[in-house]
């Protein structure tokens, strides 16, 4: 996938943009900011605490350099994560900043009921208004076309230079305002309004005015305030218990204990990692409607894929007529030919340019006299009914057959046994007929894409079921699903059929995933946990969804998980470090407050930190600079492998839970070092 370069990941802070940053973190300071923020907003009171004790002790000629330092260190530890924070939601920013160009005021030719041209202000388009748009034009407004073909650059929005074909009718018939039509005239149907399009929305996302929170980011909030609490309460009792056994304890020390023992790294952290999961997606050229179904993604049980673009490289092309005994191939292809002249999809198109080939032609005036029978997903056949009465179908084969007993002919048994042959070499067998008799068989051919099998392996490993679904028969669906590699597959599926399979998935307890473009996914794509739909699709299906697609391509699915997936180990792994270091941090403030009156408790300073002073602000130095330390790897995420969730926990603790206690350690003792030297 080509990106355009306000798309790739560059350098942490956005260049040109520190001061800018510094700002907005300051801005967040404010404490009814920071309420939402329980870790961060104890740290703040620490912070103003200790600077009215530093004032105090200024004011009554006291030496005031160690609560000074601490005042100074606990205000660095909240102003590290508010810049976290600005840092995260400035990369969105830089984002939207390119997007909203594309979102600009451009004149549109809206065509009246009379059918004549007026030049109105995008701005005052309305919904079911129809604007014409020439080459050269941009799209004034997200829309259907309803009449006429052309080629499209989306690069503004997908980064994508190679144009795309949006035509009326079918599946690609979506097109997105701020896109630039570069051959013929269509006419587009406007189906959102001023501040309502897919850009709009976008540009509110990158920029942070319609996150929420998560579910699990709630939850963890909740978990992070619960600790929190537990630790006031806890060095709140110190100061009674240290009086009894007659050690002096300050209150400064006392809040350097607190803001270390509490989860400040991962409470510093937590928002910068929701935004940035967030960013990872719209990188990825994906509009996600909420944080939470990027969440969701990252523990999908079950993929359901569709056959055609996702496992296979695309669309099927006929690649032979296999007639029945006593019909010629020449009297086969032109019936085939008739019967795809209505059948607008892919498949039916190549049909018609293998009859060509073939030296089928169709007589002048035909198309005007004859009535037309669309493919659609219900039937699952097109035809024709010609002027001299002969009715020509063509299309699955047991629909096929179903209407050939209906007209009481008999299916020839060569019939079955080509549909079977066909099917077993992984090809989808069609059916042609004509007055109800069989003629024989269109044969279309799939090829499975390079490396999907090994991907599905991947998926597989970590835990997810894949399936596929196909409108082919079980026979073409069965050769398919094995040489792709899924773990099952359902054939001749209907609209009904995949919400019957996602429900009955949903049952079981699993979270299910599906891709779709047509209106007739749309019931499926609102009833799976994460509904991909892809731009290029209708509109109907876009609504239904709660992520699009901008690059429409169907194998994103599997990218979505895997986006997912790092958010949730992202957030996980920065969970353990930072509950892990407070060990470290233990070891170094409980033996300095209590070793001069205690002097056997001096065995559990394992580090040998130089005295009670330097031990604590070494600590407290170590919880402030390890934020910024982490911030690239907040941003980046964690870096994601497919394997299983045992495999992942173990990695994981070993890697921030082992890390979490082994990093502080050195990190305490290297600056204690220096910090030696001055207290």
């Amino acid at each position: 996938m080509m990106q355009s370069s306000h798309r790739r990941a560059g350098s942490i802070i956005p260049q040109g943009q520190f001061a800018t940053l510094l700002l907005e973190s300051a801005k967040k300071l404010s404490p009814l900011y920071l309420a939402k923020n329980p870790v961060m907003f104890i740290v703040l009171i620490g912070t103003v605490i200790t600077a009215v004790l530093s004032v105090e002790k200024i004011i009554s000629s006291q030496s005031f350099l160690y609560e000074l330092t601490i005042t100074v260190l606990l205000f660095l530890t909240v102003f590290f994560a508010t810049f976290a924070e600005s840092v995260a939601e400035a990369r969105g920013k830089a984002q939207a900043a390119s997007l909203r160009s594309a979102r600009a005021d451009t004149p549109a030719n809206r065509v009246l009921d009379d059918g004549k041209i007026e030049m109105v202000s995008s701005t005052t388009l309305k919904h079911d208004d129809l604007v014409r748009v020439g080459v050269g034009q941009l799209i004034p407004a997200d829309g259907e076309i309803v009449q006429g073909l052309a080629m499209v650059d989306e690069s503004a929005i997908t980064g994508e230079s190679a144009p795309v074909l949006r035509e009326a009718g079918g599946d690609f018939s979506s097109v997105t305002g701020g896109t630039k039509v570069i051959s013929d005239e269509i006419i587009v149907r406007v189906t959102s309004l001023p501040g309502e399009s897919f850009l709009d929305r976008m540009i509110a996302l990158v920029e942070g005015a319609n996150r929420q929170k998560t579910p699990n980011e709630i939850a963890l909030g909740i978990l992070l305030a619960g600790f929190t609490l537990i630790f006031v309460l806890v060095v709140a009792t110190l100061l009674p218990l240290a009086a009894f056994i007659g050690v002096r304890l300050e209150v400064t020390t006392l809040i350097a204990l607190l803001v270390c023992l509490i989860p400040t790294t991962i409470g510093g952290l937590l928002p910068a990692i929701g935004i940035a999961g967030m960013d990872r997606a719209l990188r990825a050229n994906i509009i996600a409607k909420s944080g939470r179904a990027v969440e969701v993604a990252g523990d999908i049980d079950t993929l359901l894929l569709d056959k055609t673009g996702t496992i296979t490289l695309g669309n099927r092309q006929a690649t032979a007529f296999i007639p029945v005994p006593g019909v010629t191939e020449e009297r086969l292809a032109k019936a085939a030919h008739l019967s795809s002249l209505a059948d607008n999809t892919p498949e039916g198109k190549s049909i018609v340019e293998l009859a060509i080939l073939r030296g089928s032609r169709v007589e002048t005036g035909l198309r005007e006299q004859a009535e037309f029978i669309e493919f659609s997903a219900q039937t699952r056949m097109s035809g024709i009914n010609t002027p001299d009465g002969k009715q020509i179908r063509k299309g699955a084969p047991d629909r096929m057959m179903r209407l050939v007993r209906e007209s009481f002919q008999k299916v020839p048994p060569e019939l079955q046994a080509d549909v079977e042959r066909v099917a077993r070499g992984g090809g989808t067998p069609l059916i042609v007929t004509e007055d109800g008799e069989a003629l024989g068989v269109v044969a279309l051919s799939d090829i499975v894409k390079k490396g999907i099998k090994e991907r599905f392996a991947q998926l597989r490993a970590m835990g997810l079921r894949t399936v596929m679904i196909t409108g082919d028969n079980p026979l073409t669906a069965k050769a398919i699903a094995a040489e792709a590699g899924v773990d099952d597959f359902l054939a001749e599926a209907t609209p009904e059929d995949k919400m019957r399979l996602i429900k009955a998935e949903q049952q079981k307890g699993k979270l299910v995933a599906m891709m779709g473009d047509g209106t007739n996914d749309a019931p499926a794509l609102a009833q799976a946990d994460v509904g991909l739909a892809m731009n290029s699709g209708t509109q109907a299906a876009k609504e239904a969804g709660n992520m699009v697609d901008l690059d429409s391509d169907p194998t994103k699915l599997l990218e979505v998980v895997e986006i997912g997936k790092q958010l949730l180990i992202t957030r996980g792994a920065l969970t353990t470090f930072s509950i892990t270091n407070d060990v470290a941090k233990y070891f170094a403030i409980i033996p300095a407050m209590f070793a001069s009156t205690i002097p056997s408790i001096n065995a559990l300073n394992i580090m040998q930190l130089s005295s009670a002073n330097s031990a604590i602000l070494s600590a407290v130095i170590f919880n402030a600079v390890v934020i910024p330390m982490l911030i690239p790897v907040a941003l980046r995420g964690v870096s994601y492998r497919p394997m299983s969730a045992e495999t992942m926990l173990t990695r994981n603790v070993l890697i921030y839970g082992l890390g979490g206690v082994i990093v502080p350690f050195i990190g305490i003792k290297a600056i204690d070092l220096v910090v030696g030297l001055v207290f």
